[in-house]
């Protein structure tokens, strides 16, 4: 099956991009988060690095108004001093093979993010592949629930959103995600 790197739903451009979401201009970037919200590795560790001091002390805030940040949840921080205006971050599912809602923890990831930007009438949104790092998730099955999530959303919900890209750091996401974008688009 060839690969399809891009389509529009609706009115919104959805693009896949093989690189560094850190170095993205949209008017967003989603974190992988955990739910301690204050840095780690992978993805996270990466945004805390370029982003600086003011992403970290907008989570330390939140932390200690609402706790840690439930699997599935979003919250939403300045970019500090990444191109992006803001952060979105999100705890995915940590992968147990499967039986312990990690689909639908993974899908309300991706839809609370998005309903974060909508709020925000923000007009684009980068997102990582979330949970397939030190989460373990099957990348073929993130990019499903990724791909499915954010296709829902932009179809059944009113959204500000003109593009949304998902930034794939390596080429074997990169084409997970592809191949499943070409399925979708028949």
């Amino acid at each position: 099956m060839g690969e399809v790197n891009e389509i529009t739903v609706g009115k919104t451009k959805l693009s896949l991009i093989q690189g560094d979401i850190t170095r993205q201009t949209t008017d967003a970037i989603v974190n992988a988060a955990n739910s301690s919200l204050m840095g780690g590795g992978g993805v996270d560790g990466a945004i805390h690095r370029a982003g600086g001091p003011a992403i970290l002390n907008e989570c330390r805030q939140i932390v200690s108004r609402i706790g840690r940040l439930d699997t599935g949840k979003a919250v939403i921080t300045t970019g500090g001093n990444l191109q992006a205006k803001y952060v979105i971050h999100t705890v995915g599912p940590v992968w147990h093979g499967g039986s312990r809602g990690e689909v639908e923890l993974l899908l309300s990831a991706y839809r609370e993010s998005l309903k974060l930007a909508t709020e925000r009438e923000l007009k684009s949104i980068s997102f990582p592949s979330i949970s397939t790092g030190a989460y373990g998730y099957p990348v073929a099955e993130a990019a499903n629930v990724a791909l499915d999530a954010v296709i829902t959303f932009l179809r059944n919900e009113p959204t500000s959103l003109e593009e949304v890209f998902f930034v794939l750091y390596d080429a074997r996401t990169y084409q997970s995600y592809s191949t499943r974008l070409a399925e979708i688009a028949g």
